[in-house]
């Protein structure tokens, strides 16, 4: 069921006349305040002991010196109590404490019990912790506390637990409240009561049903109602959880589920009142219990309950109806039923209700006869048992959290017996040592943790035992080992902490016992109370101090809650979240945000409202050059097809998105720009009968309304785009398709009103027609811009600040923005309360600080950065504060985790607006915030900036934080919202220049860069125009070359510089595949060449070159190996003269041209791919292939855009023996591509020297096998058709290679992927 909103509950939920009329509490306007103990006789007061006659609890009145000034037990210690008899039930609201009169006595901290009987005892709980208060800190002062949640009893308990230190424990106190009083009804567990209706059939369409219950049951029906339709309202106990059911109708074909199950609370079968309320208005119910609301919305589309007959009370009705299902009776005690008004209880005690089945109707509650035992940590119970008896005899109901635990442990007269909880089940441990070591261990049950109340009974005697869980006979566990059994005649329940020989395997027990029974006889626990009977220690007896620190689950988001006695943990697997109780996102908000970590486009999941109640979901993030596309798929396959509709049957197609709408609403409500393409192909088929006619076809949007405008139209515009552009095939019509032709038409466009997307149905009505067809497309969703990340405000003067409504985060608070300052303090945000309050600010410039107190004192945070955060970039704070701990986190990386402490309070409760930049207008922030996001929702800071004075919306300045993802040598360019990466002078393209934009070359293919402007043709008719000159030096004495290729074939020449003089440049794969560098400075016979690399690297794996020279000093880089330096001889020139051309692939050239290149290299020329070209300043590849780009660039033959030479290297790097790149030999040779080797050696004057004879001899024969290995691979391979290569399919059939990418894969992007699976053979 989708959650309500807390506006849609108000306004829906009337808050119906209030539950004072219901319920039994006094007039609301009266107020509950009454001193209730001053006016109570001597002996309504009673305590554990007293030290004297002149100290007795009678004394213990607030502001009173009677006696001794006040109470003071016999011993100080954690045993004592001072009990108050109200007389008769009362509503307690406060209770006040002082110290005895004249003294060094009071007490300083206590807890505070009470009971409608004076036992059975219950402990006040405030925030889900047993409360403990704070007392007093002299005599005199008076210290009263409001109660968070009033109480009903007669009897109250205090029970100190620190005392002055000075003296002993002292007290006075006062009880404030009123009267109570309530009509109370005692079930049986077979009586019921009827409440019949006016008429026979009941439409109801609001419900008010109030009641306290009371039970020590686990299972039972509260009330039920049914109609013969179908609907039916049931309450009732299971596993101790209130389960609400309700069914407003379904339909007998099943496509309308109304069934709603609700569950609520747990331990309830403790014998304590509990009060319910169920609202329900239409589908809109809320459902209180014990001051805990759930806010939900029945399944189904109908609005009433419709019931028969009657309403029931304390079961089912006795109709004989299968609905029932053998479900038990209600027993225990109810008061203050009211339904709709009506007051139940009082209308049976007039005998106005049914209630013939009750044998004897009582309406006095009968108590449970239990008396629970609850142990902690440090708690042991010891009984007597028959002493060198041949059977022992045990059984007790516990209940508990933990998985581990000593339940019982027993000292026999020659062994030992143990009763272990276990991983959940219970474990029998016995060893008797008489004659020979005998050992008995027996299991049964599992989960036993559950916090429900377990039945155990162990019975052993001579060669036999047995173990029975919860009374179920089939499932118990005998043995009938040989063991001869003699008890000791002591058992210890609940711990064992004596160091004796024989010692149980576990030492305590956290949790709760009733009814034990010791050699099959009630232990008379009132008797162990009074001291009559056995001993105990650190017990609480009459009462069970269990809390369900999983009901309410503090995990949010669907996270599972498990708990020890002491405390709860969220498993957060699967949800999206992480944290202490699941509440923070481990997605980003946007593709906006996903972008501005570095990440390329891509599918990515996203949570617009973070810790909110949207949960996270899949996206396409395109991130662009200039904008972030979000896109959201929907179901309807394109051209789908729709016949036979009409106006009076429209055929509804309906969409179905990748997300729901609610997700897809924040997106649209966010982005700056939102668009989806609809399409509308018809034959005889009108679309929206233009010009002024009824529509035959609408679509509908967000909101569910109906729209009945078309793509490339606007809202209130019942026109298609060509009606607005005037150019449809009928000018009298303003869709194409409304001229009602039977050729093929098509109305199309884009939807941009985002206020109105996403397209969720569209109808169509013009089908029917003989020959009439329609075929419907709707594209994706389409949003750019997140105006949440970049929603910001820049505070100018140190006292301006923006003030919102204040901050609601009471159990649960997250906090997150951007930040940008060059100040070296300053406060981001406050918010405050009585006491409580919430901060986040700068104390330093590398110091964060989240403060914040929620009635335990004050809590700090800090974070301490490394560097300045003053630097005047954006860093990220994210701070979360729940019941389970407080963190404070910055850019993500330093955090400091706070644990919340193990009792206290847990609810922020704020009152005062939230300030934005300042606190109470002191340490005021200058400088920029953005995204601020609290608990999911992005504060609107800029509409707020724009009229406060000394804020202003926006800010500026993001490249200082970004401009880092601009790679490659790209520009970042400031933006409004963001930036963006300008990479026109560098030979990439993409959002973050990290593209490379490469070409494959033909046999031809040749490129020409001119760095002197010619005044000739271009070579051919694609030649661009050079009018431009370039800005490049031509006489040079240094350049820098890099680029990356890929090759099946050689020889061919990669890169050729030509000048007018002899000057050249050029780098050419040799006929055996290895690289070579040609230059030709002048001043050498012959030109100077290195060998770059001896291996052959025309193998059709991408590789990369980087070439550096200064002067006489040549650097060579390839791929990811070191550099490596070499020196031009003496005797060369060091300056590049009159440069003219730059070619790639092949020379064209007029002029003075190596004739060695023209010879040996230049046909049929280079075949392959060229990438990321890149010479000094210029890119002459971009340049050719970008016709945006005017440059002095030309191309022959055909150049078709490719990056297949672009891909990393993957071929392993080669071992130490036989990389000729390795240059130490050393075995701690780092293979890092970042090293450089400042003086590297000239491997044309590299000399092998040394080596054996014989030594290469042996590696000729094993290079000589491995290269026959890699061929007969290569060949099995390709001829088993699993060998995948560069080649595109169909290149066999192809007239050219090029006409073979270009007929498969216009981009030849996905071909390199192959190609890295051959690199590996």
């Amino acid at each position: 069921m989708p959650p309500l909103s807390g506006a849609s509950v108000t306004l829906l939920l009337w808050i119906f006349g209030r539950l004072s009329s219901f319920n039994a509490a006094p007039p609301t306007t009266q107020k509950c305040d009454e001193a209730l103990a001053t006016t109570l006789p001597h002996n309504a007061f009673t305590s554990s002991s007293v030290f004297t006659s002149g100290y007795a609890p009678g004394y213990a009145k607030l502001n009173k010196r009677g006696g001794a000034g006040g109470w003071s037990p016999l011993d100080t210690d954690h045993y004592q109590w001072l009990q108050v008899d109200l007389g008769s039930r009362k509503q307690v609201s406060s209770v006040a404490t002082q110290g005895r009169y004249s003294s060094s006595d009071w007490i300083t901290r206590y807890r505070l019990l009470y009971s409608d009987t004076g036992r059975n005892w219950k402990l006040y709980h405030q925030d889900g912790n047993i409360w403990a208060f704070a007392g007093n800190s002299n005599t005199e002062s008076v210290v009263r506390h409001d109660l968070q949640h009033p109480v009903v009893a007669r009897y109250l308990r205090i029970v100190p637990l620190d005392w002055s230190s000075e003296g002993r424990i002292g007290l006075r106190l006062e009880i404030y409240g009123c009267p109570y009083w309530a009509d109370v009804i005692n079930f049986d567990g077979q009586g019921v009561i009827s409440y019949r209706f006016k008429v026979k059939k009941m439409k109801i369409l609001k419900d008010v049903i109030a009641l306290k219950f009371k039970t020590s049951e686990s299972e039972g029906v509260i009330l039920h109602g049914e109609g013969q339709q179908g609907d039916y309202i049931t309450l009732e106990l299971r596993r101790a959880k209130l389960l609400l059911q309700i069914n407003l109708g379904s339909n007998q074909y099943g496509s309308i589920l109304g069934h709603t199950s609700v569950t609520s609370g747990s331990l309830l079968d403790d014998h304590h009142w509990h009060s319910v309320v169920i609202e329900r208005y239409r589908r809109n119910v809320n459902f209180t219990l014990d001051q805990h609301t759930q806010h939900f919305r029945t399944n189904g589309e109908f609005d009433h309950l419709d019931l028969d007959y009657e309403l029931t009370f304390g079961g089912m009705p006795y109709s004989g109806k299968p609905i029932s299902g053998g479900r038990k009776n209600f027993k225990g005690c109810m008061e203050g039923i009211n339904y709709n008004g009506d007051n139940i209880t009082d209308l049976a005690r007039r005998k106005k209700l049914d209630t013939s089945s009750f044998r004897n109707l009582s309406f006095i509650c009968v108590e449970s006869h239990t008396f629970p035992v609850f142990f902690n940590a440090t708690s042991f119970l010891q009984l007597p048992g028959r002493v060198e008896h041949n059977m022992v005899s045990v059984g007790f109901q516990f209940r508990t959290w933990n998985t581990n635990g000593l339940l019982l442990f027993s000292a026999l007269a020659d062994g030992m017996l143990e009763l272990v909880l276990v991983d959940g089940k219970v474990n029998v441990h016995i060893n008797v040592t008489q004659k020979k070591n005998t050992r008995i261990d027996i299991s049964s049950g599992s989960g036993l943790n559950d916090g429900e109340w377990h039945d155990v009974r162990f019975l052993a005697k001579e060669n036999f035992a047995m173990l029975t869980i919860d009374g179920d006979e089939a499932s118990s566990v005998r043995t009938n080992t040989p063991v001869q059994i003699v008890t000791g005649g002591t058992y210890h329940f609940g711990g064992y902490f004596q160091r004796t020989s024989v010692s149980p395997t576990l030492r305590s027990f956290q949790g709760c016992m009733q009814l034990i029974h010791v050699d099959d006889q009630l232990a008379d626990l009132h008797a162990v109370e009074r001291g009559r009977l056995g001993a105990f220690e650190n017990v609480s007896l009459d009462m069970c101090a269990i809390i369900d620190r999983c009901m309410p689950n503090h995990c949010e988001h669907g996270g599972r809650c498990t708990q020890t006695w002491d405390s709860f943990s969220c498993t957060c697997d699967g949800t999206g979240y992480t944290g202490a109780t699941c509440h923070t996102s481990i997605y980003e908000q946007s593709c906006e945000a996903y972008k501005h970590l570095g990440r390329a486009s891509d599918s990515y999941w996203i949570d617009p409202d973070g810790s909110g109640p949207l949960g996270p979901f899949k996206v396409i993030c395109n991130i662009t050059e200039d904008k972030v596309w979000t896109t959201v798929m929907n179901n309807l396959p394109a051209q789908t097809s729709v016949t036979g509709s009409s106006r009076e049957r429209r055929t509804v197609l309906q969409l179905n998105y990748s997300a729901s709408m609610e997700q897809v609403s924040a997106i649209t409500s966010s982005s700056e720009h939102c668009e989806q393409h609809v399409a509308y192909a018809c034959r005889t088929s009108r679309l929206l009968n233009t010009p002024e006619g009824t529509p035959y076809t609408w679509w509908v949007g967000k909101g569910n309304e109906k729209h009945f405008y078309w793509g490339g139209s606007g809202p209130g515009i019942q026109k298609c785009a060509c009606g607005i552009e005037r150019n449809c095939t009928d000018s009298k019509y303003y869709c194409n398709c409304d001229a009602d032709q039977k050729q093929w038409r098509e109305d199309s466009g884009l939807l941009v009103y985002k206020d109105h997307l996403p397209v969720n149905q569209i109808a169509v009505g013009d089908t029917n027609r003989p020959g009439s067809e329609a075929k419907l497309t709707v594209g994706p969703l389409r949003c750019h811009g997140d105006r949440n990340y970049w929603n910001a405000a820049s505070f100018n003067t140190p006292s301006s600040y923006l003030h919102f409504s204040t901050f609601q985060g009471e159990t649960s608070a997250d906090i997150s923005f951007y930040f940008k300052t060059s100040a070296p303090y300053g406060v981001f945000l406050e918010n405050l309360g009585n006491t409580d309050f919430i901060r986040l600010e700068l104390k330093s410039p590398t110091v964060v600080s989240f403060s914040f107190d929620v009635g335990n004192g004050p809590v700090e945070l800090n974070v301490h950065s490394p560097t300045p955060l003053n630097d005047d970039q954006w860093h990220r704070v994210s701070a979360e504060r729940n019941v389970k701990e407080a963190v404070l986190q910055l850019d993500q990386q330093y955090q400091e985790v706070r644990p919340a402490p193990p009792q206290g309070h847990t609810r922020l409760q704020l009152y005062s607006q939230l300030y934005v930049g300042a606190a109470g207008g002191q340490r005021g922030f200058l400088g920029c915030i953005r995204s601020l996001k609290m608990n999911g929702v992005t504060l609107d800071l800029e509409e707020r900036a724009q009229v406060t004075p000394g804020v202003k919306p926006g800010c500026s300045g993001h490249c200082t934080s970004y401009g880092m993802y601009c790679r490659n040598g790209g520009k970042c360019l400031e933006k409004y919202n963001g930036y963006s990466c300008d990479c026109s002078s560098t030979a990439y393209n993409g959002p973050f220049c990290t593209k490379d934009i490469g070409g494959f070359f033909e046999a031809g293919t040749l490129v020409k860069y001119s760095f002197i402007p010619e005044t000739a043709a271009a070579p051919n008719k694609d030649a661009k125009d050079i009018s431009q000159t370039s800005p490049l030096e031509t006489n040079l004495t240094q350049e820098d070359l890099s680029f990356s290729f890929s090759t099946s074939s050689s020889p061919s020449i990669l890169v050729y510089i030509s000048s007018k003089s002899q000057d050249f440049m050029a780098v050419v794969l040799r006929h055996n595949g290895t690289l070579q560098l040609r230059y030709s400075l002048g001043g050498l016979r012959e030109p100077f060449t290195v060998d770059v690399d001896q291996r052959n690297l025309a193998n059709g794996q991408p590789h990369s070159i980087n070439i550096s020279r200064d002067g006489r000093t040549l650097w060579v880089q390839l791929d990811h190996y070191p550099s490596v330096s070499y020196s031009l001889p003496e005797e060369s020139d060091t300056e590049f003269n009159n440069i003219k051309s730059l070619f790639l692939g092949k020379v064209f050239e007029t002029g003075q041209v190596d004739p060695v290149l023209i010879e040996k290299y230049n046909t049929p020329g280079f075949v392959g791919c060229l990438s990321r070209v890149q010479f000094n300043s210029i890119y002459p590849l971009k340049a050719a292939l970008r016709s945006h780009i005017a440059a002095p660039v030309s191309h022959q033959g055909k150049l078709v855009e490719s990056n297949c030479g672009a891909s990393p290297l993957t071929i392993p790097p080669m071992s130490a023996a036989t990389d000729p790149w390795h240059l130490d030999g050393g075995p701690d040779f780092p293979f890092n591509e970042e090293r450089v080797i400042p003086d590297g050696v000239n491997r044309n004057s590299a000399i092998i020297g040394g080596i054996d004879l014989f030594i290469c001899i042996i590696a000729v024969v094993i290079f000589t096998i491995l290269c026959t290995l890699v061929f007969l691979i290569r060949y099995m391979f390709r001829h088993k058709g699993t060998y995948h290569t560069n080649e595109a399919k169909g290149a066999e059939s192809a007239a050219s290679a090029d006409a073979a990418i270009i007929g498969t894969d216009p981009n030849f992007t996905e071909t390199i992927e192959e190609s890295k699976k051959e690199w590996f053979i």
